[in-house]
């Protein structure tokens, strides 16, 4: 299916409602493979074909490859979050019944972590790693610098784009 799309919002509808019905038994299924859960594959699926539809593509060329790749970006965020959301569930299992937080802010400390993971996987590799020996390991600049094999500047550097992106986030 090669199709360009005009500016014309209907004609764009028509192109990826005859993608979705040529296609989305596919893609539920592949997912459902992979992730052994019809309502996860389900929703998997759905969320595909919604980033496609915002995308605006004009061209598609070779529809299941589109639909793989999109559908494989969409996978792995899944999968970072449930990693997120199992590690917090299990660091909560951990508290007395006391301490641990009510639903309310169980999701919106959820939803925090989500929102400050997404902020460091767009950090460079080595300004994210500075940034985490820095406020979860503890180390001192001088330390980080050594470990990272750079000059102290440079982890000055780092820490200071970090926290601008930190910022950002804040508001």
């Amino acid at each position: 299916m090669s199709d360009t799309l005009p500016a014309n919002n209907d004609t764009h509808l028509r192109v990826i409602e005859a993608l979705y019905s040529g296609h989305h038994g596919w893609l539920y299924a592949t997912l459902r493979k992979k992730l052994g859960n019809a309502m996860d594959a389900a929703d998997l699926a759905q969320d595909t074909f919604t980033r496609i539809l915002a995308s605006r593509v004009t061209v598609i060329e070779q529809p299941r490859a589109y639909l793989s790749c999109v559908a494989k970006g969409i996978l792995v965020n899944w999968y970072q979050r449930k990693a997120l959301e199992s590690a917090y569930l299990n660091a909560l299992a951990q508290l007395p019944a006391c301490e641990v937080p009510s639903p309310e802010l169980r999701f919106m400390a959820l939803e925090t972590l989500h929102e400050i993971d997404a902020m460091l996987d767009a950090l460079p590799p080595l300004v994210k790693r500075a940034f985490l020996l820095s406020q979860i390991g503890g180390l001192k600049y001088d330390d980080i610098a050594t470990q990272l094999d750079v000059s102290l500047i440079t982890v000055k550097r780092y820490m200071k784009q970090a926290l601008v992106q930190c910022m950002m986030l804040v508001e």
